[in-house]
């Protein structure tokens, strides 16, 4: 069950009777749409907040092992990994308000929560990346593994420009 349709299913009866009013279902699933989204980027900004813990772990790990070289690209992957968390916090939410000038269709929403889908499978990745650089820290191809740290993190960076893409393209149809 997706989290749409768990605010969906969270409605009061009260609720379900003002979405009989014309006008009013396509005003509420866009309210349920918006709320869902909200619910996944707080998770995604959760989920990301620990695997950054993860990565100062291994930063520390880095110190302990005498490995200042490669503070460069762990202080890298930390920083796009920071700037990706503070992107997803405070983004909008795709949607306008009943009276705003720029209207959002569902589609659109739809394509904006598909994308929060995907930026959450972004954390199970770097946390992958993160524990294999953890293990191979002592191995030859300890710079690449950690490279592979920044890299996701970058890529989760582009996939969140494209997110935002759609809301451009959106409010500019819109206007």
């Amino acid at each position: 069950m997706s989290l749409l349709d768990t605010v969906k299913g969270e409605m009061s009866g009260f609720e379900q009777l003002v979405a009989k009013i014309p006008g009013y279902k396509g005003y509420k699933e866009k309210e349920q749409r918006r709320e869902a989204d909200k619910l996944l980027r707080d998770h995604i900004v959760n989920r990301m907040r620990t695997v950054k813990t993860q990565l100062d772990g291994l930063q520390q790990d880095l110190i302990g092992a005498g490995k200042f070289d490669l503070l460069d690209e762990t202080g890298s992957a930390a920083t796009q990994l920071q700037t990706f968390i503070d992107r997803v916090r405070t983004a909008p939410y795709g949607y306008g308000g009943l009276f705003d000038a720029v209207k959002v269709k569902e589609e659109d929403l739809d394509r904006v929560y598909e994308f929060d889908s995907a930026l959450l499978s972004y954390a199970e990745r770097i946390e992958s990346a993160i524990s294999n650089a953890r293990e191979g820290l002592e191995g030859e191809n300890a710079r690449s593994l950690i490279l592979m740290v920044r890299d996701l993190a970058r890529e989760a960076n582009a996939t969140f420009d494209e997110r935002q893409d759609v809301l451009r393209k959106t409010a500019s149809v819109g206007v």
